[in-house]
This record gives C-alpha cells, sequence and structure tokens, in this order.
C-alpha cells in the first residue's frame, strides 16, 4: 500500500513537472512572438522616451506602420521594431502633415529638407547596428526623427546639422520629447564632430559625393557608416561600409534618392579624397527616397 502511494505520489510529479515544462515552453514562445511579431506593442522598451509618450491618438497608425512597412519588408532587428513603435513620428512634422506622418514616404520638413521615409530610417538604424552604450554620429539631423530612434538604442547620440534653425528646433523638440541628452549642434557634416570621436556608428541623411574623410577618421576600428553616395537628383545608393584595419569595406548597399549634403558656401569648392567605390546596389523593396 506504501509502494503504491509513493509511486502515485511520483507519478503526481512528474506530471506536474511535464506540465510545468510545458507551461514555460508557451511564456516562452509567447515573448518570443511579442518581440518578434509584436514588438511594436511594447511601446517604450527602447532607452529613450517612449515611454511616457506610447498612448497617444497615433498609436493605432504608429504600430500599423511597424507591422505594414517594416515586418513585411526586412526589418527584423526586435530592438529597432521596438525603437520605431515607440518615437511619435508625427510630433517631427509640420502641423500641416501631421496626418500623413506614418505614411510610407518622405515628408517635407521646411528648408527644402525631409524627414525620410519610415523604411529608410529604419534600415539604415538596423544596418548601423547600435548596441547600448553604443557612441553614435548622426549627420543631417533634420527634424531629429533619426536622432531620437537612435536615442532608444543608446544614450550617446550626437547630430549635426548645417541649417541654424532646423538644428536649433531640432534641439528643442527632442528636448521637449524627453531625448534631451541627443547632442545637437549646427556645423559642417564634411567635418564630423572630432572631439566626441571616435564614433561606434555614423549615420549620414544626406547624399554626398564621396566618403567625408574626416568621417572614416572618426570611426572607430569595427564601426559602421551608413551613407547615401551619389549627384543631386542622380542614382544614389544607399551604402553600409565596416572599418578594418583602417580601411572601409562595403558591406550593403540599395538604390535610393536623398537631398544633397550641403556644405558652407566657403568650402563647397574644397577639393576631397576619393570615396570607396560602392557597387551597383541590388533592387530594394518599394521605392525608399528621404
Amino acid at each position: 500500500m506504501v509502494g503504491k502511494l509513493v509511486s502515485g505520489l511520483s507519478g503526481m510529479r512528474q506530471v506536474l513537472r511535464l506540465q510545468g515544462n510545458i507551461f514555460m515552453k508557451k511564456i516562452k514562445a509567447l515573448v518570443a512572438l511579442t518581440l518578434l511579431g509584436g514588438v511594436m506593442m511594447l511601446p517604450g522598451f527602447g532607452l529613450g522616451a517612449g515611454a511616457a509618450l506610447a498612448r497617444d491618438s497615433f498609436e493605432d497608425a504608429r504600430q500599423a506602420m511597424v507591422a505594414r512597412q517594416l515586418q513585411r519588408r526586412d526589418i527584423t532587428d526586435p530592438r529597432v521594431l521596438i525603437a520605431m513603435g515607440t518615437v511619435p513620428r508625427h510630433r517631427f512634422v509640420p502641423e500641416a502633415m501631421v496626418s500623413r506622418a506614418y505614411g510610407d514616404y518622405p515628408l517635407p520638413i521646411g528648408e527644402d529638407q525631409t524627414i525620410s521615409q519610415p523604411y529608410i530610417v529604419a534600415l539604415m538604424t538596423q544596418w548601423a547596428a547600435v548596441a547600448p552604450g553604443d557612441k553614435v554620429l548622426e549627420v543631417g539631423t533634420g527634424s531629429g526623427y533619426q536622432a531620437a530612434v537612435l536615442a532608444e538604442l543608446t544614450e550617446k547620440v550626437f547630430s549635426i546639422e548645417i541649417r541654424p534653425e532646423l538644428a536649433r528646433q531640432a534641439a528643442a523638440r527632442l528636448k521637449d520629447l524627453g531625448y534631451g541628452r541627443v547632442q545637437v549642434r549646427s556645423g559642417d557634416g564634411y567635418q564630423g564632430w572630432p572631439e566626441a570621436a571616435p564614433f561606434d556608428a555614423i549615420l549620414v541623411t544626406a547624399a554626398a559625393p564621396r566618403v567625408p574623410p574626416a568621417l572614416t577618421a572618426q570611426l572607430k576600428e569595427g564601426g559602421r557608416l551608413v551613407i547615401p553616395l551619389g549627384p543631386p537628383g542622380g542614382a544614389q545608393t544607399l551604402v553600409r561600409y565596416r572599418k578594418v584595419q583602417g580601411k572601409l569595406v562595403q558591406e550593403n548597399s540599395l538604390a535610393v534618392r536623398f537631398v544633397p549634403l550641403v556644405r558652407p558656401p566657403a568650402l563647397k569648392t574644397a577639393p576631397g579624397a576619393d570615396p570607396p567605390a560602392a557597387s551597383a546596389p541590388p533592387p530594394g523593396p518599394g521605392a525608399p527616397t528621404r
């Protein structure tokens, strides 16, 4: 009788252990699905101010943007998807454009500049492979949207904008939205930010004819540089480079169209080093433009 009782208790323990394992597997699967399939439902999971801004009247539009424009293409990094589902894009566009903020296209922000298409912002961020604690330089602040996305991934973001008024507006907007740790200044993006170098990643949000030598010099060994190359209004290529033994090695490319990276008038004719050659890009999803 005692033996049967002990055997029965042992059997019950095995059943409970099996049920517990199944339950834990279900929990793990639910977490994985949440992160990989529905990360946009976790606003504020990043490092930035998104948690305080998560619930707003544009949340459904923002999550639809992540699901339809990013996940259905090739944006797979959960942290990037969370950041894109957190930052309130509608706060970075002119009031007249708010209803179109989450559309699959760039929008004008004034001074002949644009806020990039959501997919391009996400792709550049994914290519930059920003880890927590990385120091990142953005060249071309614009509205400040890309900087805010980066700030969800790391607390060390530096951004340069050649147009003083855009720089002032972006800095004020970022501070108002809780991204005050992003350092913004007006200056020549071709010269980078030498006092803050070296950088783990550099993102250039306007097209240059060649990679500015200063940016190569300010990139850490093993660092990533994401930049569109090509003439204004002509064929341009978004390229990701990695710095290997002091030289830039091309890793990815995509056909795009960006506004030009502007230099101060006195420097426009200054000679520059020859750029690393960008190979012909494969066809990209959609029609990405800035």
